[in-house]
């Protein structure tokens, strides 16, 4: 099977990224930790680092993973379980990209033995990632980045009222079983069967127990852990259809296949920041059907305030609109980021946009200057990259990169 085909046109979006999935929307309302095994070698990428760790646009896979699940605002605790030869360096990536729900516990020399780790680890559980053992418990691979809010939460609310939950998938070739010979045996009827992939999902007290019971055949060669749940605890799990983005990394082509998504889901969403400005506003709209026909998302909101706020945990590009020529708006912008403590993903860019025109103040004329543009690129925004430009009536614009004093004319643009 061709896994770099699996994600399909889908997947065009990471974690969390949907505007119309907003954190407040979801009815979770008990305590959800996480546990995400990690302590694979990746010996079937053929790579000598494993593949959790290898880079995607300079940044580690287990990181976007760890990401989705910590921009789940209900989401309390995110335990990582490495080999301990990997403990330092997963603690360096936690606190590099300020992973702060991330707790990284030592695994054993199994998969569930290392989730029993995790499960484990789950009853003590460190000041600074939340207090309390959780009621429900979901289980995910390290190398499953693109899982999303609204799955997660189908899984924790079906896991806290049948006890076990798991994601599933249609079957996409034929199951067969061979002889001892090498030889055709039989097939199974594939419409009959499904694919049971991550996340999954637990009553603490269903894993645990689960856990508790099993035996050292179990722990050394079992991988399902609804099997667990079913077979020493009783608790048939309810399974739940899931969406094409659950496809794991297991192959080189797939570290590939994952980068070419996070890359095309940079440029998919921007949000836009108008004020009450009516020309803001115009402006707005036409670079809104613009978006659409190229088939991105754009959102326009007056601020970053009240009810907008949950805009700083998203994935978003920002366009700042203004009339007055003051940076203030900008800079207010860029201080809201920087309170959010968000641990990007990529660059964040955020373009500034001046109108100018008969019946509006002309950049020239609020005397703001080149350096000013410039000194937005401070240390703390190093990773982020901020544009200035001037939208004339008669379209021409004009543009400038913070830290740069490099400035230049693009062709006249239409109007709004």
């Amino acid at each position: 099977m061709e896994r770099p085909a699996d994600p399909g046109a889908s997947l065009a979006r990471l974690p969390g990224k949907d505007p119309h999935n907003n954190p407040g929307d979801v009815s979770v309302d008990f305590p959800v930790s996480v546990v995400l095994p990690a302590g694979g070698t990746g010996e079937r990428t053929g790579l000598q680092t494993p593949k959790q760790f290898c880079g995607l646009m300079g940044r580690p896979l287990i990181s976007y993973t760890a990401q989705a699940f910590e921009r789940v605002s209900w989401i309390q605790c995110v335990v990582v379980v490495v080999a301990t030869e990997s403990l330092a360096l997963m603690r360096d990536i936690a606190q590099r990209y300020r992973h702060s729900k991330v707790r990284v516990v030592p695994g054993g020399s199994t998969r569930h033995r290392s989730i029993r780790r995790g499960v484990q680890a789950l009853r003590e559980p460190e000041e600074q990632v939340g207090a309390g053992t959780p009621k429900v418990v979901i289980i995910h691979d390290a190398v499953r980045p693109f899982v999303d809010e609204d799955m997660l939460s189908k899984i924790a609310m079906a896991a806290k009222e049948h006890g076990a939950a798991g994601a599933i998938r249609p079957l996409v070739s034929t199951v067969i079983a061979t002889t001892s010979e090498g030889y055709l045996d039989h097939s199974l009827e594939r419409a009959k069967y499904r694919a049971s992939e991550m996340p999954q999902g637990f009553t603490y007290e269903v894993i645990h127990q689960a856990y508790q019971k099993c035996t050292d055949y179990d722990l050394d060669y079992g991988t399902e852990c609804l099997h667990l749940a079913l077979q020493y605890c009783g608790t048939n799990a309810k399974l739940i259809e899931g969406p094409p983005t659950l496809w794991k990394v297991t192959y080189k082509r797939d570290l590939a296949a994952a980068e070419s998504i996070i890359k095309e889901s940079l440029s998919q969403s921007s949000c836009v920041l108008t004020g009450d400005c009516p020309s803001a506003l115009s402006l707005a709209a036409s670079l809104q059907k613009a978006f659409t026909t190229q088939h991105m998302d754009l959102d326009i909101i007056p601020n970053l305030q009240g009810d907008h706020a949950n805009y700083l945990l998203k994935e978003w590009n920002f366009i700042q609109i203004s009339v007055n020529g003051s940076l203030s708006e900008v800079k207010a912008l860029l201080a809201s980021l920087q309170a959010a403590e968000r641990a990007l993903l990529n660059p964040v860019v955020v373009v500034w946009v001046h109108l100018s025109g008969a019946d509006l103040p002309s950049i020239g004329e609020t005397a703001t200057e080149p350096a000013a543009i410039s000194d937005l690129a401070s240390p703390r925004l190093e990773n982020w990259k901020t544009f200035c430009c001037t939208v004339s009536t008669s379209g021409s614009v004009r543009t400038q990169r913070a830290g740069s004093s490099q400035c230049y004319v693009s062709p006249k643009s239409p109007q709004p």
